[in-house]
């Protein structure tokens, strides 16, 4: 299997701009409104977002990071009156379609923190992906760590079921 490998190292263009592009001869993708929940000491799980856009049908299948001795792809849902998270084995990036990993929907969950997540400081996560013949491509990122999406309401003002996800764990 073919391995291709690119890493966008402009966070400021990210934080800018709110969107990277991927390097030509990898698999497309935009990223945009990337960040992580910050956590607390003792905390052992904490949650990434961002929005996806790939510019050819691609699978999300796995995320990696030395913060966590566990990362994975979730994703949260209704099943009768009760919210479940779990871990998927991939998450479909159909071509030219925005996916949003956010919180209560599909995210990142980082378990097993090996040190907290600070509010202003940025976690390196490398996204894996598979194009339509298996080939994988990983995306490297560094994350601003911040206590709301940005752009959110103010503490206290988010919308229900938001704002609990950072205290998630398994």
């Amino acid at each position: 299997m073919k391995m291709r490998r690119f890493t966008v190292l402009a966070l400021g263009s990210l934080i800018l701009s709110g969107a990277a592009w991927a390097h030509a001869d990898a698999a497309h993708v935009k990223v945009e409104n990337a960040w992580a929940r910050a956590s607390v000491a003792g905390q052992q799980a904490s949650g990434a977002f961002m929005r996806l856009t790939a510019q050819e049908p691609l699978k999300l299948v796995g995320v990696q990071t030395p913060a966590a001795g566990v990362a994975e792809v979730h994703e949260m849902k209704m099943e009768g009156d009760v919210m479940r998270m779990r871990a998927i084995e991939s998450l479909d990036l159909p071509k030219d379609v925005a996916v949003d990993l956010k919180p209560g929907g599909y995210h990142l969950m980082l378990q097993q923190l090996k040190a907290p997540l600070v509010k202003d400081s940025q976690v390196p996560v490398t996204l894996i992906f598979k194009d339509a013949k298996g080939a994988e491509s990983r995306l490297s990122l560094q994350l601003p760590v911040r206590m709301v999406a940005p752009g959110a309401p103010a503490a206290g003002t988010e919308s229900k079921g938001h704002g609990a996800h950072g205290a998630h764990m398994h």
